[in-house]
């Protein structure tokens, strides 16, 4: 599974973006709290989701 790309980040209007961003941080809670529980996850996903959010972050700054 390869990392996401920004192209598809650069076509979403504000209000999606914002959305987006919000869903990524609740993905990004569960995950660790998965992790805290013992619980099964993968552990390749904290770097894809960390990814996806730090994209988001930076369109969101320059708009």
């Amino acid at each position: 599974m390869s990392l996401p790309k920004i192209n598809e980040i650069k076509t979403l209007n504000k209000n999606d973006l914002e959305n987006e961003i919000l869903n990524i941080k609740k993905q990004l809670f569960k995950l660790r709290l998965s992790r805290a529980t013992k619980q099964s996850f993968k552990s390749h996903q904290f770097k894809h989701v960390k990814h996806r959010l730090a994209q988001l972050l930076m369109i969101q700054k320059s708009n």
